[in-house]
């Protein structure tokens, strides 16, 4: 009741612009949990090979690496509401439209555009969530968004299926994805309206307005990207690790251990359901020991679950090794996300977390082949045992980093306000 109460007391302290920030979240989520498991079945059931798929699912990453960096700018100069309301309409018609499209060309395009416009509200939230809250308030803030949206985007997965199922009985299986598809689409719309009720106070701009100067900005602003740049660098080696493992846990358990689709898809949701509870645990973590502390902590407790699912011939061990390795790895996500926004001044907030977001999206681009390679080569067994320990000794390389690296880096920013809303 304790824990249930400090967790109550601190939402109450949130105004109105985090609130709206996170259920815009929650319903975004929700339809990219829609999408997320129903998709791959509309292109199925087009008639197109497994190939396009892939391409879809390429390009839609690659889109979101390429748009990263400039939309954080664009966020960063333009205002957070902005660039969130008009990513969220035009990112809500590409799905809309991927729903109905059936022209294979038409499908990539819009798998491209999808990686680009949703990119708009993902770089966008963690600043402004940081814009308006207090320091102490972040690492519970950034924990709760996160547990949150991952239990919308589980809601997401498990509406996908029941929908499809249900419209099923009525007509045919390709009309059955369509319809809902078009209901994870609007899901993301809904997301437009808490956005349009924020209050954005912004800087007022100078008199005279001066010319842009790269070279200027860079100097004004060294401490900052030297921030950035190490931030980066402890984010690539995770996102190397993760993109080894992470993209194929379905096939790991389905290769390995001849699951079924059903039993896989219960094994990854109860890993999203364990990861939003183990986000609740992380600011208590970091009450005991600090968030540099923590987080390597969290990663390093991570690695003997890792080699377990690694080496283990056993379905419920490896289960049991997913859910705690996805747990604790994924917890310290939240507070590192915390350290980052408390270092950096507020106008390059918006690069700081699309940098950060867009090296873990080339560790997941770079390392897919290199995955699947070794697999193939090596088979099922000691194929994956390979990976699993490749991505343990990536992790562990990247916590000593991050630990050594900011173990004694110092808060820079002065507590936010609490801005009335």
């Amino acid at each position: 009741m304790r824990f249930i109460q400090e967790w109550v007391t601190q939402f109450k302290t949130y105004n109105n612009n985090i609130k709206l920030a996170i259920l815009a979240n929650i319903f975004s989520q929700v339809g990219l949990g829609i999408f997320m498991v129903v998709y791959n079945f509309y292109i199925r059931e087009l008639g197109y090979s497994q190939d396009v798929n892939g391409q879809v699912i390429a390009l839609t990453a690659l889109a979101t690496a390429i748009i990263l960096v400039p939309a954080g700018f664009l966020s960063d100069k333009l205002g957070r509401k902005r660039i969130m309301g008009f990513g969220i309409l035009v990112a809500g018609l590409v799905l809309f439209l991927r729903s109905i499209i059936e022209l294979e060309s038409l499908l990539l395009v819009a798998g491209f555009a999808t990686g680009i416009f949703t990119a708009f509200l993902q770089v966008s939230t963690v600043p402004w969530l940081a814009e308006n809250s207090a320091l102490k308030q972040r690492v519970h803030l950034f924990s709760l968004h996160a547990a949150l949206v991952t239990v919308a985007n589980v809601i997401g997965s498990i509406l996908g299926g029941t929908l499809t199922d249900l419209f099923s009985l009525l007509t045919t299986d390709l009309q059955s994805i369509r319809y809902t598809l078009i209901i994870g689409s609007l899901f993301y719309f809904l997301s437009f309206f808490p956005i349009l009720k924020l209050s954005e106070q912004r800087k007022p701009k100078p008199e005279k307005k001066q010319k842009f100067n790269l070279k200027q900005y860079v100097s004004d602003n060294k401490f900052g990207f030297k921030i950035i740049a190490l931030f980066a660098i402890a984010q690539l080696l995770i996102g190397f690790g993760s993109g080894l493992v992470i993209p194929y846990l379905n096939l790991y358990f389905a290769d390995r251990f001849s699951a079924s689709n059903s039993v896989v898809g219960l094994i990854i949701s109860i890993g999203q359901a364990a990861t939003a509870i183990a986000m609740f645990v992380g600011p208590f973590v970091v009450s005991k020991m600090g968030e540099v502390r923590a987080v390597v902590t969290l990663q390093l407790l991570s690695l003997p679950f890792l080699l377990l699912t690694a080496y283990t011939d056993n379905l419920l061990l490896a289960t049991v090794g997913f859910l705690f390795r996805q747990a604790l790895m994924n917890a310290g996500n939240p507070i590192q996300s915390s350290l980052m926004m408390s270092q950096v001044d507020d106008s390059m907030k918006g690069l700081a977390n699309s940098v950060n977001q867009m090296v873990f999206n080339l560790g997941w681009a770079f390392m897919g082949p290199v995955s699947t390679g070794i697999v193939l080569k090596y088979g099922a067994y000691w194929g994956y045992a390979n990976v699993f320990t490749i991505t343990a000794c990536l992790y562990l390389v990247g916590s000593l980093y991050f630990y050594f690296v900011f173990r004694s880096v110092k808060r820079t920013n002065e507590p936010v306000e609490n801005k009335p809303a």
